[in-house]
């Protein structure tokens, strides 16, 4: 009898997929995936065996419409393993990536001991053998052709980091199999069903003669007078005349406002140009800055080559294996655009995910450029498998990474414990010139300030911005502030959508640049990256970096005295700080004392730095993630779920709720009733329409009916949609506090 991988036409097999046709295919496609990781050999035999369990009669029957629970994802685990037994470390290691692969490769990668009925050893010890022999003589396959090469030379005892190199690499064929998988199954159904489906993205290298061509055009076009122009300009060359470098680690320290961003991007398009890399990916801390960002580089190369992609709404993996029988249904990004802009957040979270749906992209990270901005907002509990994965991406994956900031994190030997290689690898013209010769402002400590003393302190300023730790100081800051009458006064929070933040950022450059009154009061969303330029800043205490970010909103032009730009740092009493600020206070204030007269210096920034790291201590792994991956004689033991469990960027119970702020957004929002739009292409529409709000707030809002699901038949629990528009007001943002006090009629505000 003929074995099938999918079934077409009930009752007729005559349009059903051969089982054997989708294992040769899928494994011929990730080998490709997997060749820029030197994985081919792997990746191939693999994918060979990752459905070998469809040759059970009962999984026939379940694909005849039977309601029949087979297991097909643990038998090619089990044949793999068993294929190398009497072999030595190395090919046993091989297969035993090969098969966290296969169990993984719907349920998504398993750990391997657990006390869950999922792990790699139950799965693998409680498999019967019910397959169809006739699996031996259609899977063409030869051990002996494929044993050489199987793992890059790196995966060796003598590297001191080789068993999370190891799963690193495990990852990666992961990822191969995944994505081969699922672009097999789609096609299938695609030619099926007579549609088509364009994923293809033009490739780097083709587009890089017209990409070079486009950013000289652009930056001929910009402002070149200045003496600030002329320091962007040598920023500019010498970061591109480091591009024939090898690739790997490199550091871009240069302060704000020096040009940062387009120095990274010429860099990256001439270092692309050089070494043959596949794909430029640029991670951002913020999601509050990134269609900043992404503006810039769609104002440099056009819109049609930079995928935007970051985790405010997300495909929900549970509704996307409902839709299994429709894969044009499955919108899971894969990262093949040649320009990727997304969120630190993203990017690491996916590098040490499990789920199918988030490491699906990961094989299309190697051989990229990726530009990691503002470094050193890496939360310092992660610090050590962020750094770890970095190294590994540089040294096994064909990556270049920059870290570009302001205030370099001191991420490199022998400042950072098992710190990165990162000697002679800057790409800033003289890092402590630019910082004397960029130095805008003047930081100065003012102890206690109650509001009262803040609201008088704007009173006396006609243009000026104040930054606090919490949105809560900052909506009652606002109030009283306009409660005293204050002219041109703005509330800038995360309590408003991006979408509306932007217009109010565009409002307010128009205010400063006409001299208008123009006193805002934010949260920290307005200090990584966002270009705005205030005479006088105040900052409540935070970290040393953040203190930093704050003054490069003040005087950033450098149009003022940097002595008369004032940036002052101060306590708010009746606000107190969130722990991860609380815990950085004594070293900022200790160094803002010790580097009294230069504090924005390189060396006080190493310097408060390395006084964190050294305090912080195993801190800086405080889940223990790198510990997660050991090998033994008895083989590997890497908790890959345990793992994704436990990493989280943004310890968080926020959950999102869509604002239908403008027309677009309600356009999009209507389109949740049609059937036939897949969710991820309506997600990425509402990207910049959502404010986040803690968990049991969103649970009173919808008992009280000020937000509800959209369409949840369709859509299951993914679109918070606010019903109650009277709980948005531009100024404030959305007000989910006492939501059970609201009436749905009436407005308390």
């Amino acid at each position: 009898m003929p074995y099938f991988a999918h079934s077409g036409t009930p009752d007729d097999t005559s349009d059903w997929q051969l089982l054997i046709d989708h294992l040769n295919q899928t494994a011929s496609l990730a080998s490709r995936f997997a060749a820029p990781l030197g994985l081919e050999r792997l990746a191939f035999v693999t994918a060979l065996f990752h459905d070998l369990g469809k040759y059970d009669p009962r999984f026939q029957e379940r694909l005849t419409g039977k309601d029949i629970r087979v297991d097909h994802s643990t038998a090619g685990a089990v044949v793999l393993r068993d294929l190398v037994k009497g072999r030595g470390t190395y090919d046993r290691i091989a297969m035993e990536l090969a098969a966290y692969a296969v169990l993984g490769h719907h349920a998504g990668l398993p750990d391997r001991k657990t006390e869950r009925s999922s792990c790699f050893n139950r799965r693998i010890e409680g498999f019967a053998d019910t397959l169809d022999p006739v699996w031996k003589s259609e899977l063409k396959f030869d051990l002996a052709d494929l044993v050489p090469d199987w793992l890059p030379g790196a995966v060796h005892p003598g590297n001191p980091y080789w068993q999370f190199d190891t799963s690193v690499i495990g990852r990666m064929l992961f990822s191969c199999l995944v994505d081969a998988d699922f672009r097999n199954t789609e096609k299938f159904y695609t030619d099926l069903e007579k549609r088509e489906v364009d994923r293809e993205w033009p490739a780097l290298q083709d587009l890089l003669p017209q990409l070079r061509t486009g950013f000289d055009a652009h930056m001929a076009g910009l402002n070149r007078e200045g003496d600030l122009n002329d320091l962007r300009r040598a920023v500019l060359a010498h970061a591109r005349g480091k591009a024939a470098l090898p690739p790997g680690l490199f550091t871009l320290t240069v302060p704000t406002g020096g040009g940062k961003t387009l120095a990274s991007l010429g860099f990256a398009l001439d270092h692309a140009a050089a070494h043959g890399h596949r794909r430029i990916i640029y991670s951002i801390p913020f999601t509050s800055i990134i269609d900043q960002t992404a503006d810039i580089f769609r104002k440099v190369f056009g819109p049609d080559i930079i995928l935007e992609h970051h985790s405010a709404i997300e495909e929900d993996e549970k509704a996307a294996r409902r839709e299994q029988r429709d894969k044009l249904k499955l919108a899971m990004e894969d990262w093949a655009a040649p320009v990727v802009v997304t969120t630190n957040v993203q990017f690491f979270e996916s590098l040490f995910a499990a789920r199918t749906s988030r490491t699906r992209k990961l094989h299309n990270i190697a051989g990229s450029i990726i530009i990691l901005d503002e470094a050193q907002t890496i939360p310092r509990g992660l610090l050590k498998p962020c750094v770890r994965m970095l190294d590994s991406l540089a040294r096994l994956c064909g990556c270049t990474i920059v870290l570009c900031t302001a205030t370099q994190p001191a991420l490199g030997k022998p400042n950072f414990p098992d710190g990165l290689d990162l000697a002679g690898r800057e790409l800033a013209p003289d890092p402590e010139g630019l910082a004397r010769r960029l130095r805008r402002t003047r930081i100065e400590l003012a102890g206690d300030m109650d509001n009262d003393a803040l609201v008088a302190a704007l009173a006396g300023e006609a243009q000026a911005l104040v930054i606090v730790n919490s949105r809560r100081h900052a909506l009652e800051l606002y109030e009283q502030a306009k409660e005293a009458g204050l002219d041109g006064l703005v509330h800038l929070t995360t309590r408003q959508c991006a979408a509306h933040r932007r217009k109010i950022l565009e409002e307010l450059r128009a205010r400063l640049m006409k001299g208008q009154p123009c006193r805002v009061i934010a949260t920290s969303l307005i200090e990584a990256g966002v270009d705005i330029d205030f005479p006088r800043v105040w900052r409540a205490q935070a970290g040393w970096d953040q203190i930093m970010q704050a003054a490069g909103r003040c005087n950033r032009e450098g149009k003022r005295p940097a002595d008369d730009s004032v940036v002052t740092v101060f306590s708010a009493p009746d606000y107190p700080p969130p722990a991860e600020i609380k815990s950085l206070i004594g070293d900022t204030t200790r160094a803002l004392k010790t580097f009294q007269g230069n504090p924005q210096s390189l060396e006080a920034i190493r310097a408060f730095f390395g006084e964190v790291y050294w305090r912080t201590g195993p801190g800086l792994d405080e889940k223990e993630i790198v510990d997660a991956f050991t090998i033994s004689g008895d083989g590997t033991d890497f908790a890959f779920r345990d793992v994704a469990e436990k990493f989280h960027m943004i310890e968080s119970t926020m959950v999102p709720v869509i604002v239908p702020w403008d027309e677009k957004a309600q356009e999009a929002v209507d389109k949740l009733a049609i059937e036939n739009i897949p969710s991820g292409l309506i997600a990425r529409k509402l990207q910049t329409y959502i404010v986040q709000v803690p968990a049991k707030a969103r649970e009173l809002l919808i008992r009280y009916g000020h937000v509800a699901f959209a369409s949840p038949s369709l859509r299951g629990d993914q679109f918070a949609i606010l019903k109650n528009r009277e709980l948005y007001r531009d100024r404030l943002g959305l007000i989910w506090d006492k939501a059970e006090y609201i009436s749905i009629e009436s407005s308390i505000l």
